[in-house]
């Protein structure tokens, strides 16, 4: 049997295809059935162009009204644009109520809508109707169900009713699943058993990529995303994968370069252009960062989730430039936004000290504690920022009082101490808090204190280096 790609490709396809757009280049009847409509439907879909999709369904549904393909993909349409009465009125075209396709479109509206225990009683009741030998596929299809919807828990739930097979689709429903529910060490070594079989997937090695990105094991998750991008030099999400790992390997230089090799392919995505301005705020090109920023907000739709980190980063160049107003005007953007308005205020106060304003900045500071849901984080950030200006003392003098207070499992923060210790030349009080911090916490001191210390040495080891020099 052959793939969706492999017959697309087919000559037999390819002749359907033209058959059917020049019928309606030329305003001409189609004279082609439902199902060869549903397959060039298909064919648009997945290339993307999805209002030639809609009108081959369109045709499907008028050449076969109860179509379960055209009704199915209607209705998926409608979720998507949160239409849940045409949804609703699509499904009830559907005659056999009994089907699969109508089981999984009427749970599939619930779920949508958050309808997640109305749901799961109607899919429970079904269950118990479906012939034994049907089964394995029903719970593998609800599983998969959920994990689309980001129910991972739900998803798991029915996993466990299934029967483990070795089996590609198995395992990548397994992989998938356990990535939601943050097992990513699992779900790594699943996706490398699924390469293992099939090296040239490039979908494997972008979910291998994610999952080590998610571990943090940024160096892996480039290497990853290289193995797709050779598969796919134009592969949009391989490009992200890598220019994402190495931004957070702090190699903005190159990351760049693959934010801006995404950009030609989705060039009406915030995201990328968000990142290409990061990049350049990190290298210190504060004009060209602001430009692109204001692509990235141009861009952006109203509801966008990265409106703040864009108002953000156009703050914190401008900060740079030492034109306060217009930083200022702009982490102001935020207030209506929906955020996090304690962390805003903190980066506000951060802004002041920048430019020179401490009273100001005090004042501010005093508003993120006041808001805030978490007092002893904002607390930290804001010690950290004082510290980031250069105010060691007063950064040292209330990381005291941070200690004095914070519960016994506190565990951040003391890396940032030792650092400040050392530059105040409290060489003893350096080496306690940089004991207890690579102790406790290595990821925040590899961050923080990483460049007192020989590349590639693990924060383990920083003590001892430390005490063995001191010696000599």
């Amino acid at each position: 049997m052959k793939s969706d790609d492999e017959y697309f490709k087919d000559e037999e396809f390819i002749e359907l295809l033209n058959q059917y757009e020049q019928s309606v280049s030329s305003g001409q009847p189609v004279f082609i059935d439902a199902d060869d409509l549903a397959d060039i439907a298909d064919y648009y879909n997945q290339n993307d162009r999805y209002d030639d999709a809609q009108q081959a369904m369109e045709l499907v549904l008028e050449l076969q009204p109860d179509s379960i393909v055209a009704l199915n993909y209607q209705i998926h349409n409608s979720i998507l644009s949160e239409d849940f009465k045409a949804a609703e009125d699509f499904l009830s075209q559907m005659v056999d109520q009994d089907s699969p396709e109508y089981i999984y479109c009427r749970a599939e509206i619930w779920i949508a809508q958050g309808q997640i225990k109305q749901a799961d009683n109607y899919l429970r009741e079904c269950f118990r109707d479906i012939p034994i030998e049907e089964y394995q596929d029903f719970v593998l299809d609800v599983a998969n169900l959920y994990t689309d919807y980001n129910y991972h828990e739900k998803a798991m739930e029915w996993m466990m009713r299934a029967k483990h097979e070795n089996t590609e689709d198995f395992k990548e429903l397994m992989a998938r699943t356990l990535f939601g529910l943050g097992k990513y060490d699992d779900s790594e070594r699943i996706y490398n058993e699924l390469i293992d079989d099939n090296p040239f997937q490039k979908r494997y090695w972008n979910a291998l990529s994610n999952t080590q990105f998610m571990k943090e094991d940024y160096g892996a998750s480039v290497t990853s995303s290289e193995y797709a991008i050779a598969i796919d030099p134009d592969d949009p999400e391989s490009l992200l994968s890598k220019a994402n790992g190495l931004f957070r390997l702090e190699n903005y230089e190159e990351a760049l370069v693959f934010f801006k090799r995404y950009a030609e392919h989705e060039p009406d995505d915030e995201f990328g252009l968000l990142h290409q301005g990061s990049c350049l705020l990190n290298m210190g090109n504060y004009a060209e960062a602001t430009e692109m920023l204001k692509r990235a907000k141009e861009a952006a739709p109203e509801d966008s989730p990265y409106l703040v980190d864009i108002y953000e980063e156009l703050a914190f160049a401008y900060s740079e430039m030492k034109m306060l107003d217009t930083a200022l005007f702009y982490i102001g953007q935020t207030d209506t936004l929906d955020c996090n308005h304690s962390d805003i205020n903190v980066i506000k106060g951060h802004i002041l000290l920048a430019n020179g304003c401490p009273s100001e900045a005090e004042q501010v500071f005093r508003q993120a504690l006041e808001q805030s849901d978490d007092s002893m984080t904002t607390l930290l950030r804001i010690i950290v920022s004082l510290f980031d200006n250069q105010y060691n003392e007063a950064a040292y003098n209330m990381f005291h009082k941070l200690f004095a207070i914070c519960p016994n499992d506190w565990k951040d923060g003391y890396a940032y101490m030792a650092l400040c210790c050392y530059n105040l030349k409290r060489y003893d009080e350096f080496l306690t808090y940089l004991k207890k911090a690579c102790e406790i916490n290595p990821h925040e001191t590899s961050t923080v204190i990483s460049h007192l210390f020989p590349e590639g040495m693990k924060p383990q080891d920083y003590y001892q280096y430390i005490k063995d020099k001191m010696k000599l």
